[in-house]
């Protein structure tokens, strides 16, 4: 089967780089590279999630001849329910489960003003404060340069995005959190219940909204479960 990974706002495929090592053989990681970053990076990014979300069905249909899930953190999470949702509708096609991790539901409004359109400075310091984006990322100022505009992009995809109410899948969804994360709380992961007619499960990991980096043997090891 394949497992589609999506990244969290300013994360690049390269989060999911080893992930196969500590999932079953029969597991085909598949990391999802937005334009804007990486090998990707003179593409212009998306800022409408829609958006994406069609490109990333049409550039996925060809793949889904196995069964897949789906595993997205954060503003992954959000794209990865979507895409879900695009499926359903236009091709008939279903995760087998829908991972998602660090991502409040889609029905719960965005909190906090938007900081997409802030300036330079003032935008770098919102990042460092997130601490999701390398410090030596933030240091360079050419590089930054660089990848301001896909970075800012990213924010504006989730801080842009409007919950559409809509039927509940009928693939399972397995939520996961940090149990020091200041910004998705148990009640965030909770409200994902509503999204399936199929079962659910939250799971919790030591560690705060970036989890999925310091505490990778865990997660892996309950994705590996699941999937199972």
């Amino acid at each position: 089967m394949r497992l589609f990974c999506f990244p969290y706002a300013g994360g690049a495929a390269s989060v999911f780089r080893n992930w196969s090592e500590g999932l079953p053989a029969d597991v085909e990681v598949c990391p999802i590279q937005f334009p804007g970053r990486g090998t990707r990076l003179m593409e212009p990014p998306f800022r409408k999630l829609s958006l994406l979300v069609e490109a990333l069905a049409e550039a996925l249909r060809p793949l889904l001849d196995k069964p897949f899930a789906f595993f997205g953190h954060s503003l992954g999470s959000l794209v990865s329910f979507e895409l879900a949702r695009q499926f359903r509708v236009k091709h008939q096609a279903s995760p087998i489960r829908l991972f998602v991790s660090a991502g409040p539901a889609p029905q719960i409004p965005h909190r906090g003003p938007p900081i997409n359109s802030l300036p330079k400075e003032e935008f770098a310091a919102e990042l460092r404060r997130l601490n999701g984006t390398p410090a030596e990322l933030l240091n360079d100022k050419e590089l930054m340069d660089i990848v301001l505009p896909s970075l800012r992009a990213d924010f504006a995809l989730y801080e842009s995005y409007r919950y559409l109410s809509g039927l509940p899948l009928n693939c399972p969804i397995s939520t996961f959190g940090g149990l020091n994360d200041q910004r998705v709380n148990h009640d965030d992961l909770e409200a994902w219940r509503d999204q399936t007619t199929a079962s659910f499960s939250i799971r919790m990991f030591p560690g705060d909204h970036f989890f999925l980096k310091t505490t990778q043997p865990l997660l892996l090891r309950a994705l590996s479960q699941e999937l199972r």
